[in-house]
């Protein structure tokens, strides 16, 4: 693949990290989860992933650590992508990433929904997985699962 299509495959997953991942209603109140921080509207302010996990929360619920999880993922498949424009990209990898990304939001969204007043939509989950199967899936066919072409025709 040439670098200008590799560049807009890259912005496609850059753009996948500034959607939301999760969409909570709070009672009247909205919080974004996205994969650099939380947005809250009441007050409003973003307070980021470093912050959230290290300096403001002791004793987090574990589903809530599954989007800590999920933005390491994150930035492996960012880096990955990006390795593609500037030297080579193993798109099995960079899928992955971005499937297990999606995947993780699942246990946020599943967690907050449990809490009473708490309703929450994966939006994030939804695009990462959309971008997976958009634009990687047909190379990762062609690799092989395991780099093996597996076309046994």
């Amino acid at each position: 693949m040439e670098h200008g299509p590799r560049r807009r495959l890259v912005a496609v997953v850059v753009v996948a990290g500034l959607v939301p991942w999760t969409v909570l209603l709070i009672g009247d109140e909205l919080t974004l989860v996205f994969s650099f921080g939380l947005f809250n509207t009441n007050p409003p302010n973003v307070v980021s992933v470093y912050d959230f996990f290290f300096r403001f929360t002791d004793g987090l619920p574990r589903f809530i650590e599954a989007w800590g999880t999920g933005v390491i993922l994150y930035l492996l498949a960012l880096g990955s992508a990006v390795a593609g424009v500037v030297w080579r990209e193993d798109v099995r990898l960079t899928a992955f990433a971005l499937v297990a990304a999606g995947l993780s939001q699942i246990s946020v969204f599943l967690g907050f929904n449990r809490r009473i007043g708490y309703a929450g939509f994966p939006l994030g989950t939804v695009v990462l997985l959309a971008v997976v199967w958009w634009f990687y899936w047909p190379s990762v066919r062609e690799a092989g699962v395991f780099g093996v072409d597996t076309d046994y025709e």
